[in-house]
């Protein structure tokens, strides 16, 4: 194996196992109530994700890699956990809205209000020029953006509406 395919192994593990964890997370919030809101944009969500690492696999696979674009992408990782961390169970890859729970404005919530957001914008141009791919990196920044113009927008409107007098508490 070369060095790109065992990176892409190891980013395909990961957003496997986030994807069983995000599944197992949201059936718990909706068992204790929560409801998915905006849930329309999600296929799209999932096709661009499923598309750039399709990408990188069809041509990233062989490529020789950028140690200091690999070196930022890690730490990209970390703060990733770490906001996983923060959100424990109420970490999914869907917008969940949970009754009466407060917002989450500990670990990196206190410093951005999408923590999870701006570290995937970074991983979907650092992990393509990594390995050497700039096109994939300019092309999956500009689908991003506007997936993430949709749902940022979707969260904040749920966000808001939680937290109007008699509205639910978002996760």
């Amino acid at each position: 194996m070369t060095a790109a395919e065992i990176i892409l192994a190891l980013v395909t593990a990961q957003r496997g196992f986030e994807l069983v964890l995000a599944r197992r997370n949201t059936n718990e919030l909706k068992e204790r109530g929560a409801v998915e809101i905006a849930r329309a944009h999600y296929p799209l969500l999932v096709l661009l994700h499923v598309s750039w690492l399709t990408a990188l696999w069809v041509f990233g696979h062989s490529q020789p890699v950028n140690e200091v674009a690999l070196a930022a992408y890690v730490v990209l990782q970390a703060l990733r956990a770490w906001v996983m961390a923060t959100l424990g169970p109420r970490w999914t890859t869907r917008i969940i809205v949970l009754p009466n729970a407060p917002l989450v404005t500990s670990g990196p919530y206190r410093y951005l209000r999408h923590p999870n957001y701006a570290v995937v914008v970074g991983e979907i141009a650092l992990l393509p020029l990594a390995l050497h791919l700039p096109g994939i990196a300019i092309l999956f920044t500009i689908l991003n953006a506007a997936a993430l113009f949709i749902r940022i927008r979707a969260e904040n409107r749920g966000l808001a509406r939680a937290r109007e007098p008699g509205g639910e508490s978002a996760s």
